[in-house]
């Protein structure tokens, strides 16, 4: 214990220092209050910023994944796409050769392959039978005719098979469609 009054007052004013400029009952010097509230009030706008931040830059990171697995998946469309006609002709040339034809086999064989590869990279063939319905996102009616063997709005005839990637349409099934009454 301190018995100068002096002393005890020195003492006093250092304590008052070392605490910040708070005094015995808690209170602080004018104006410190504000400045803690204004900087808890700083500190809580930058963390909202850096959450946002944050997000934004994981919504970025997720778009851009979709993007590149939509890439990848449709990024032989093109060539697959200029195939199509090969398939054509390769199934016009099997159609029109006899069985007994030496080259027959080799284009069977090389259709079967074209084909394997093809379905390997997401092709599907869309080709409808006489007698499956009509389906107007997946096939292009040529024309409709009045017939016996088919009910009215099912196929009659297919013209050109047609072709899917992926679940999106490349070309639809060219067909001809039995005529409601």
């Amino acid at each position: 214990m301190i018995e100068d009054p002096k002393q005890e007052e020195a003492a006093s004013s250092a304590a008052t220092e070392n605490n910040g400029g708070a005094t015995e009952n808690g209170e602080g010097a004018p104006g410190t209050t504000e400045t803690i509230e204004s900087l808890k009030a700083e500190i809580e706008q930058l963390r909202a910023q850096f959450l946002l931040a944050r997000a934004d830059l994981e919504n970025q990171r997720k778009r851009l994944e979709r993007e590149v697995r939509h890439a990848c998946r449709f990024a032989n469309k093109q060539l697959l796409s200029e195939l199509l006609p090969v398939f054509d002709g390769l199934e016009a040339a099997l159609a029109n050769t006899p069985e007994e034809h030496p080259l027959r086999e080799g284009v069977v064989l090389t259709l079967r392959e074209l084909t394997r590869v093809c379905a390997n990279n997401g092709l599907v063939e869309i080709a409808p039978g006489p007698g499956d319905d009509f389906d107007p996102e997946r096939h292009n009616a040529m024309s409709a005719v009045e017939t016996d063997e088919v009910p009215p709005g099912k196929i009659v005839r297919v013209f050109q098979k047609g072709y899917a990637l992926n679940e999106q349409l490349l070309r639809p099934a060219l067909v001809t469609v039995a005529r409601h009454e």
